[in-house]
């Protein structure tokens, strides 16, 4: 049986946690969109299990962040084992204190299946669904739009008529290999790796992350994950000709042998294997991200060693760059060139977080008795900055390097509203709007008319905010700010007028 759909906006491709932060940020913006995965159910498994500081504040937006922070945990200290023998501990990342402009200042511990799991729940409160067991396996693209087949488990398949197609379907995207688009790139790593999610017996404690890098045979490491009863193993293989087979070497019992030869501990038992995946660390990316109606986002646009715990973390923000510049194309008059600056933008940062990855993997293969090497603040994602981007509007002059630069992330700070209660610029920033923060003092009425953007003035003789304690002025300095939909500054100038006239030309 075939079916037409005419009425959607955007076809979206994968429900990992790409697929499903765009779904939920279309669905907010009262963009309807279809999203579709080939799988009957979320994705099983941890892989992924690290959210950076940045994500977390995508999510402290998307409204869904208090559920996965209560599902997960802080990284635990690593405890490092030769056989039997604790050796040393040692924290794996730079610990930090919580500052004015850095709400979320540690990586945060989840699960990945947990992360999949929070995110349908969030876009089921929003009224969207997600349409599992639903494969794309076909499409066209023509100047008005994307024609794409669609088959259902039953093998039934429909035709869907969307404006845009998003492919957010892994690294063996299904649209990227229709549409053609080179995945450049290498393997960095020609050692296999099995990673498995077990039920575990035996005394070891969930406190920390237990690793045996002098294992012979390989580098082993166990961790309780996070609101669960489960462990996670990590099984590195030294020769590069060994090929995992999952069936044969990631069933209980043999997974139970090698953990008793490589740690010398008899006493553990795996009891059940919940999920299991091989890899070998590979770094690509794709030529471009966007080519006509048809975009690239996640692991279909870069993959890369896990290492410093990039992947999700840069497929999520991939989403966020782009929902609110889809929806100012559909729903604001926004022209579609606007939709360009996603390819340049993300483009770019995946580049650099390639190369991140690859001196992590690097280091951690170089790092001795440790098995892994210490996660500093680069690998926070909080310094990424679109200051090279076409969207970007610096209009003052002589700014210091070290301040706060149009293209910067914009920094929370606990301001006080009228009646005295704590109104952090989060706050203000939450939401699908852009955001004018006023902070020059001079409190002109002019500024709460700007069309398009939810102002804030903060301090001078009207203000809407107040900063007793001045950490707004010590993250902004003076100036208006115009922050975009996804929390970086769009606009630094001392002009209304350079605001008014990015507004209109920008979002339409």
């Amino acid at each position: 049986m075939n079916t037409v759909e005419t009425n959607v906006d955007v076809l979206i491709a994968g429900a990992g946690p790409t697929g499903l932060v765009l779904a939920i940020d279309l669905a907010r913006r009262g963009v309807r969109y279809r999203l579709v995965e080939r799988a009957e159910r979320g994705f099983p498994g941890s892989r992924g299990m690290g959210i950076q500081p940045r994500t977390q504040e995508v999510f402290d937006d998307l409204g869904v962040i208090g559920a996965i922070a209560a599902a997960g945990g802080p990284c635990p200290p690593v405890q490092v084992w030769e056989g039997r023998e604790r050796v040393r501990t040692w924290d794996l990342v730079e610990r930090a204190d919580t500052s004015p402009a850095i709400p979320y200042p540690e990586i945060l511990m989840v699960p990945q299946w947990r992360t999949v799991e929070e995110l349908c729940a969030r876009l089921e409160e929003l009224g969207g669904t997600v349409d599992f067991g639903t494969e794309l396996t076909e499409f066209a693209q023509d100047a008005d739009g994307v024609t794409a087949v669609l088959r259902g488990a039953d093998g039934a398949t429909e035709t869907v008529r969307a404006a845009y197609l998003v492919g957010t379907d892994g690294g063996r995207s299904t649209v990227r290999s229709l549409l053609g688009t080179a995945f450049n790139g290498n393997r960095i790593d020609e050692t296999a790796t099995v990673v498995a999610d077990l039920e575990l017996e035996g005394e070891l404690d969930r406190d920390h992350w237990h690793m045996w890098p002098k294992a012979e045979g390989g580098f082993l490491a166990l961790r309780g994950l996070e609101g669960t009863e489960a462990f996670q193993t990590i099984v590195r293989f030294t020769d590069p000709a060994f090929e995992p087979d999952l069936e044969r070497d990631a069933t209980p019992q043999a997974l139970t042998r090698t953990i008793a030869r490589r740690t010398g501990l008899a006493d553990l038992r795996v009891t059940q294997v919940h999920w299991s995946s091989v890899y070998r660390p590979r770094a690509a990316m794709a030529e471009r991200f966007r080519t006509g109606r048809v975009f690239l986002a996640g692991d279909a646009a870069h993959i890369h060693s896990p290492a410093g715990g990039q992947g999700l973390n840069t497929s999520v923000q991939d989403a966020y760059n782009l929902g609110w510049k889809l929806a100012a194309v559909l729903r604001g008059g926004a022209p579609d060139a606007l939709l360009d600056t996603y390819d340049d933008e993300r483009g770019r940062v995946a580049a650099d977080v390639l190369g991140l990855s690859t001196r992590q993997h690097i280091k951690d293969r170089s790092s001795g008795s440790n098995g892994l090497s210490r996660r500093g603040p680069e690998t926070h994602q909080l310094h990424l900055n679109y200051r090279e981007s076409g969207l970007t509007r610096e209009h003052r002059d002589a700014v210091p390097e070290d301040a706060l630069h149009a293209g910067d992330r914009a920094p929370d700070a606990p301001c006080r509203d009228a009646s005295g209660e704590v109104f952090r610029l989060f706050d203000a920033f939450r939401g699908p709007h852009f955001t004018l923060l006023d902070l020059t003092g001079a409190g002109g009425t002019e500024v709460t008319e700007v069309t398009g953007a939810r102002t804030y003035r903060i301090g001078g003789p009207s203000p809407d905010l107040l900063d007793p304690e001045g950490h707004a002025k010590a993250a902004y300095g003076s100036g208006l700010f115009l922050v975009r939909p996804d929390g970086y500054v769009a606009v630094a100038t001392d002009e209304l007028g350079d605001v008014t006239g990015y507004l209109a030309q920008v979002a339409g």
